[in-house]
Parts: structure tokens; C-alpha cells; sequence
């Protein structure tokens, strides 16, 4: 590893004191106490774009934060970074998301604006920090600072100081670690890429449609020229991973570039420079928002898609307004959260325990929950 990657050793270390691990490093350790947690075995039944029932083959949050893994990794190893760390971060970095993928967010941040809204980033952390019960010890999974501060992607100055030494980087306007900043954009590279095939495989976009987009013409181009005759999933397949390798080149080219400029000496330096060092060139920067606006008009707001969504938050509000209003349908576990809240955080953080339980519900659950309490 480099010497502005982060070390393990060197690590801030966590909120309680454990001893140090046999044959695995720290960071190690924070990747297979993720792994081995309820909420990463729960985001198999949680979606992306498409619900969970809509078919078999759309990705879910499980599939995505493996393949943001596989690319951070990847990267991570090329420029010297901690791997162990970048992995830890992508896998963890969606444990907070809602049922029905953004929608369900969406539907969760108007239903909690009172108690500052919901946001999928801090809710990932709240999973690691409270919401997992698998040790004797302590709430949560006990992870490195470094770990929960490269989950911690977004934050509001509220909710920052609120949060301690983890938030404060957005209070000082500093950075995260290097391995932090990778993993925010190989999550980038893989959701447009993956929602590149599957609004192909719905339907729902078509090829000449991406053809208007310079980063999938020239990888089309490519792909055609060399195999005229190909089509159907081996095409679409083609273009995706030319795309992918375009991007990654160029992030850990640009990158590469950077630290050399930069020369910061440790993690320390990285998060007081005076930008993140992991960045796509301009021109790529370009190529991509280009990208991300084409599938927010042809597939993101497609009719079928905002039908699909809508539903989703008629699911989500439901079910918050009726564990709002009694909050005896919730199951016994969770009445006593809401106790426990109110008693030690003041009555208005009845909200916060329905939304916690909520927020950790996948999608077929959620459609399950909310039969039960509204179908005759």
C-alpha cells in the first residue's frame, strides 16, 4: 500500500475497545462483521429501479454493492489503496436504503421532515452503529472509524453535529479517505452501467435511445465494427463492459495523476487537501452527467417507471401514517423501540423508531405489511 492510503493499523479506531483480530486485519474484520449482518442479507429483496417483483433478473441493492465492490477493489489495488477498507465501505455503503429503492426514500424523507427528513447515507450508518443486535457488547457492528466515515457520504450540518468526530468533516469542509472517495464513484460507474441493461432488458429504453450518448455510441461503434452480426444480450453486454473499462481507466488514470501532483504523504494530508483527489478527468465528468441525464428522462421518468414508484409511496406513507397513529400494529419488538425512544429522546422520536423499522424492510415485506393492514 501507499503511503496516503489508509493503514489499519494507524486506524481511529472504534467505539469500543475490542481486542485486535487474529490473522485478519481491522478493516478485515469490519468487512465479514458487514457481510455476516442482517441488513446486508436483507438488501437481496431490495431494488434499485426496478421492484422486487417486477422480475428476477433486475439487479437489487445485494447485487449492486457487489458489483461497486469488484470495481472499488479493482481500482483500489491499481492505486495502492487499502482493498480491505474499499470493500468494507461498498459493501456497507446501501445498508440504509428503503424498500423500493429511491422511491421509498423519497416517500420516507416527506413522512420524517420534522425530525430532518431521511437520507439513505446516514441511515447506512445508523445500521452499523445501532440498528444491528448481534453482540453482547455493544449495539451495532462496532466498526473503524474509517469504515462508517466512508459510509457517511452525504450529511446535513444538523445531522453532522449531531454525529461527533464522523460528522465533523462536513462541519471543517475536509474529506474522507481516499478509499471513501473511490467508492462514492465506482457506486457511479456501477449503478448507470447497471441501469444501462437493465432498462434494455425492460424494455423501457431502447439502444438507438443510449446512441445519442456519446460514451455508449463510441463503445457501440466499437463492439459493431469488430462483430457486425452480433445482437440481443451479447451485444448489449459488449457495450456495458467497454463503458465500465472506459471509466475505470480514466478514474484511475486522473487519480494517478492527481496524487502525483498532490504528493500528500498520509491519510491525514488527503483529508485537509483542498480537493478529493479520486476524479474522473473533465472530460469523462462530462461524458458521464450526459449519460445520467439520458436515463433520467427515457427510464428514471419513464411512465411505466413513475407508475411503479407512485405505488411505492403510497406503500411506504400508508404504512407510516398507521404506525403513526397506533403505534400497537407494529410488531412487539418495535412497540418497545418506540418506548425507548420516547423515553430517552423526547416524544417527537416516535417517528424516528417507525422509521427505522420502516427503512429496514424489503420490498416484498413491505407490500406485505401494508396488505395486512389496509386489504380485506
Amino acid at each position: 500500500m501507499k503511503c496516503y492510503a489508509a493503514h489499519p493499523e494507524l486506524s481511529k479506531g472504534r467505539q469500543f475497545n475490542e481486542p485486535s483480530p487474529t490473522y485478519r486485519s481491522e478493516f478485515q474484520r469490519d468487512r465479514d462483521r458487514i457481510i455476516h449482518s442482517t441488513s446486508f442479507r436483507r438488501l437481496e429483496y431490495k431494488t434499485q429501479v426496478f421492484v422486487n417483483h417486477e422480475g428476477d433478473l433486475y439487479r437489487t441493492r445485494l447485487t449492486h454493492s457487489l458489483e461497486v465492490a469488484q470495481i472499488a477493489r479493482s481500482i483500489a489495488r491499481a492505486l495502492g489503496l487499502n482493498e480491505d477498507l474499499t470493500e468494507a465501505i461498498a459493501l456497507a455503503h446501501d445498508l440504509g436504503h428503503t424498500p423500493f429503492g429511491h422511491a421509498g426514500q423519497d416517500a420516507l424523507n416527506h413522512c420524517n421532515k420534522a425530525l430532518g427528513g431521511f437520507e439513505h447515507n446516514h441511515q447506512s450508518l445508523r445500521v452499523v452503529d445501532w440498528l444491528e443486535h448481534s453482540y453482547a457488547d455493544f449495539h451495532g457492528l462496532n466498526l473503524c472509524f474509517e469504515t462508517r466515515e466512508g459510509i457517511l457520504k452525504h450529511c446535513h450540518l444538523k445531522q453532522a453535529r449531531e454525529l461527533g468526530e464522523v460528522g465533523q468533516r462536513f462541519i471543517d469542509q475536509t474529506h474522507a479517505s481516499l478509499e471513501a472517495q473511490l467508492t462514492n464513484i465506482a457506486d457511479e460507474i456501477a449503478y448507470n452501467n447497471h441501469d444501462i441493461d437493465d432498462g434494455l432488458r425492460s424494455g423501457l429504453i431502447k439502444i438507438k435511445d443510449l446512441r445519442e450518448v456519446a460514451l455508449f455510441e463510441e463503445a457501440y461503434v466499437a463492439v459493431i465494427s469488430r462483430y457486425p452480426t452480433l445482437d440481443g444480450r451479447r451485444l448489449i453486454h459488449e457495450i456495458i463492459r467497454r463503458i465500465i473499462g472506459r471509466l475505470v481507466v480514466d478514474l484511475t488514470k486522473t487519480s494517478e495523476s492527481n496524487l502525483l501532483l498532490a504528493q500528500v504523504k498520509n491519510i491525514e494530508e488527503v483529508r485537509q487537501y483542498p480537493q478529493e483527489l479520486i476524479q474522473f478527468s473533465t472530460e469523462m465528468r462530462i461524458a458521464s452527467r450526459e449519460l445520467k441525464k439520458l436515463l433520467r428522462e427515457k427510464l428514471y421518468f419513464h411512465h411505466k417507471v413513475y407508475r411503479m414508484s407512485h405505488k411505492a409511496n403510497m406503500i411506504v406513507t400508508g404504512l407510516y401514517q398507521a404506525f403513526m397513529d397506533d403505534v400497537r400494529l407494529l410488531p412487539p419488538e418495535h412497540q418497545q423501540l418506540v418506548k425507548d425512544y420516547q423515553q430517552h429522546y423526547g416524544e417527537q422520536n416516535k417517528s424516528r423508531a417507525v422509521v427505522d423499522y420502516i427503512a429496514g424492510m424489503t420490498d416484498r415485506y413491505a407490500r406485505q405489511e401494508y396488505q395486512r393492514l389496509f386489504e380485506v
